[in-house]
């Protein structure tokens, strides 16, 4: 046997062996694969839902119905249905100015818009203006109601 030969049987040999070597690692990794995988028999629509429902949900149910309480009530002294809307509705964006909103209690953001008139302000108010939504965002409430908030938060801004 000569030395070239001899070269090449023990190359073939290695080349063999690492061949064989790679066929087994990706046999073993596509068997692998295979164990993670759901069975058929759990393939029902019930099973199905179970695995892919959500951690958690959120119900946030349906905002409670606020009523302009009589005429009585809205001139009281605290500002009745007006304070209370504003304090459910109103202030999550009028309290801290958000998106351009007029600050309650700010006389400088709110003496332009008082200049246009009450009319206007409850207009816009029940209409929905700039980014200000109708109602406030609260198509439950009474056109009463909104000019009630309008009302008590210009009364605070004077």
């Amino acid at each position: 046997m000569s030395k070239k030969s001899g070269q090449f049987f023990i190359g073939s040999i290695v080349t063999i062996l690492a061949l064989y070597g790679l066929v087994l690692i990706i046999l073993n990794d596509s068997l692998e694969l295979g164990k993670g995988v759901t069975a058929p028999a759990s393939m029902d629509e019930k099973a199905v839902e179970e695995r892919i429902k959500p951690v958690a949900e959120v119900n946030i149910g349906e905002p409670p119905a606020v009523q302009a309480p009589a005429a009585e009530e809205e001139t009281d002294a605290a500002g009745g249905a007006g304070k209370q809307i504003v304090a459910q509705v109103c202030s999550a964006c009028h309290g801290a100015g958000l998106m351009g909103a007029p600050k309650i209690g700010n006389v400088a953001d709110w003496a332009p818009r008082i200049e246009k008139g009450m009319d206007t302000l409850h207009k816009h108010a029940i209409e929905g203006f700039n980014m200000m939504p109708a109602k406030g965002g609260r198509a439950d409430l009474s056109d009463d109601a909104v000019m009630a908030a309008v009302d008590y938060m210009v009364s605070q801004s004077k």
